[in-house]
């Protein structure tokens, strides 16, 4: 049995990644190193490839993964596209990774993609190794040295104001083979046995469909969450479709078991694999389309734009990406949602609101399929992909969720949340030194400036008071 771990290749377009993910691997999906046409025409990465490269059980985990029945350890390498246009797919890759290659070309030095992938892989994992690829382009040992030298100066500077933990670089040439042990040597040290949870219900994200003639249709990708046996009955909820486990099968062999981590093809009983691109497949009754959710918001500090009210973001959630509205609220308490308490709107939310606890109701324009604590990234993709600025604005997970298309009226008049609101007026005259007469907070028709007796006052050279009572016909109070 394999320890398995996710590797994410991600960096900007024409960095090397698919060279490097080839030259890594030892053994390729259906779906590796560009083999889609359109990628060869084009010669970037379109989609997601997939490949592996299987090593022993590096020394400071060897004891630890025997005990748990693990013989090998296998890196299973994500290619993601690196194209400014293909976001959605690098983001519905890079939330099934255990650890990052962040691929640099020494030559060019940080890009806008660099950037863009380094914040989700912040989402999404919190371990990485910065590749500086393309040292047969740097031929002269004097430059050479001074640009890696300058590289590895800024790289340091970046990752300094980011989460992840202690992050080496190493320098290679993917299309040389130059240095690859020493990088394959380094993934070693950083490998780690991932936080699996193999009690939850089924949860398989599918990244590529295709039928096999008189066996059925082998649904590809990798297992978020849970178990799954030869024999057990699984649901693809897009289809609302129930279907029997044939067969699987991790790179070319076959098992009768597959785990939370585990990159794997499923071969279920027949149904048309054109209806199911990319996807999940899950435990039956799992999943079930969500029509809006609130969220505990994490602004991504690198976002400068306004992050509004009643503003369109889109919203990925796995592989899927859809326009939604938020409204933003915020309130008090340990940081959970708890529908029955009262919360304050925000119109907006400020660089100073950062620590604060704040929340987003999110409206999605048309339903998704996911699950409660699922992750989601919000960004603005509308934006120009050629523009330096950061486009991803926030990130949080389902804290909970709404299955009912009607949730306007059954959900929202139970969200409570309310407004701070204000009225001003003038004061008319002074009857004695602690009794004042004011006009204009109230029209002259209101009849409910009752309710108002009792609230604060405050004036504009900073006494305080209350409103006492109402004073004729007027307004006035």
């Amino acid at each position: 049995m394999y320890l398995n771990l996710n590797i994410g290749i991600l960096g900007h377009v024409d960095s090397g990644k698919t060279t490097l993910a080839r030259t890594l691997s030892a053994i390729a999906s259906t779906a590796a190193f560009d083999k889609n046409p359109q990628s060869q025409e084009r010669g970037i990465t379109l989609d997601l490839g997939f490949s592996a490269l299987q090593v022993d059980l590096p020394d400071h985990l060897r004891d630890q993964c025997t005990a748990q029945g693990y013989e090998k350890l296998q890196y299973t390498f994500v290619d993601c596209p690196g194209h400014a246009s293909l976001i959605r797919t690098i983001i519905g890759g890079a939330q099934i990774i255990d650890m990052m290659l962040l691929v640099i070309d020494s030559e060019k030095g940080i890009q806008p993609q660099t950037a863009e992938c380094l914040i989700i892989g912040e989402l999404t994992c919190r371990k990485m190794i910065v590749v500086l690829n393309k040292l047969d382009t740097l031929r002269d040992p004097a430059v050479q040295k001074k640009s890696l030298d300058r590289l590895r100066k800024g790289i340091g500077g970046v990752l300094s104001k980011m989460a992840f933990d202690e992050s080496p670089i190493v320098a290679i040439s993917a299309l040389t083979g130059e240095n690859i042990s020493l990088l394959v040597d380094t993934m070693n040290t950083k490998s780690f046995i991932p936080e699996r949870n193999v009690r939850l219900p089924f949860m398989f994200a599918v990244d590529h469909c295709f039928a096999i003639k008189g066996q059925g249709t082998v649904c590809t990708g990798t297992v978020l969450q849970g178990t799954v046996h030869v024999g057990d009955e699984v649901e693809i909820p897009k289809m609302k479709l129930q279907r029997k486990v044939k067969s699987m099968q991790m790179f070319r062999k076959s098992y009768q078991t597959i785990r939370q981590g585990d990159r794997a093809g499923i071969c279920i009983t027949q149904f048309d694999p054109k209806l199911l691109e990319r996807g999940i497949v899950c435990a039956p009754n799992h999943v079930q389309h969500v029509y809006a959710a609130i969220v505990r918001l994490c602004s991504v500090k690198y976002y400068k734009r306004p992050i509004k009210s009643k503003a369109k973001f889109h919203i990925t959630c796995g592989y899927e990406t859809v326009l939604a509205a938020v409204l933003l609220f915020t309130g008090d308490g340990d940081g959970s949602f708890s529908l029955p308490q009262q919360y304050e709107y925000l119109e907006e939310l400020f660089s100073d609101d950062r620590g604060q606890c704040v929340f987003a109701l999110i409206e999605f324009e048309t339903p998704i399929l996911a699950f409660q604590d699922a992750l989601i990234i919000g960004s603005k993709l509308d934006t120009d992909v050629h523009a330096a600025d950061c486009r991803i604005a926030f990130s949080g997970r389902l804290a909970h969720i709404v299955r009912d298309g009607k949730y306007t009226d059954t959900f929202l008049p139970e969200l409570q949340i309310y407004k701070h609101k204000t009225k001003s007026g003038t004061i008319q005259r002074a009857v004695n030194d602690q009794e004042l007469i004011a006009v204009g907070l109230f029209k002259k028709s209101a009849n409910n400036r009752q309710t108002f007796v009792g609230l604060q006052v405050s004036l504009s050279s900073g006494e305080r008071g209350i409103i006492e009572d109402t004073f004729g016909a007027s307004g006035k109070v």
